[in-house]
């Protein structure tokens, strides 16, 4: 069952990039959090939204906002991924057990990139 705008979002913690635990409940109250699933790492489609996170989505520079980003990666993937691609946000992984957030949030794959201006729009209403 997926969770549906108004819900509130199942806490969870993994590990990002560097191994730091990231609780989501950490930022209740102080940011917005855009949360964002994907596939894997280093994938065509996933590459070409995250570096579109990065270059036109200017929001998530405002201290009110945090970016998180999952996928089963390990660790050591998102670490190479975040390197190689200079990302600053969180990639955090969802490897053990195996996707059990993205279950939680009833997240399937999605055969391509999501407009940012969508992203965009939610955050705005959050406003």
């Amino acid at each position: 069952m997926a969770v549906e705008i108004g819900d509130e979002a199942p806490d969870f913690e993994l590990p990002d990039q560097h191994g730091t635990p990231v609780k989501l409940s950490s930022f209740r109250g102080s940011k917005n959090v855009v949360l964002v699933f994907y596939p894997l790492a280093f994938s065509p489609v996933c590459s070409g939204e995250l570096c579109a996170m990065r270059e036109d989505f200017p929001e998530v520079s405002r201290d009110d906002v945090e970016l998180l980003t999952v996928s089963v990666d390990s660790l050591y993937s998102h670490r190479v991924w975040a390197e190689q691609e200079h990302f600053q946000f969180a990639l955090l992984s969802d490897f053990w057990p195996h996707g059990a957030v993205a279950k939680a949030y009833g997240v399937h794959p999605i055969p391509q990139a999501r407009d940012i201006a969508d992203y965009q729009k939610a955050l705005a209403a959050l406003a």
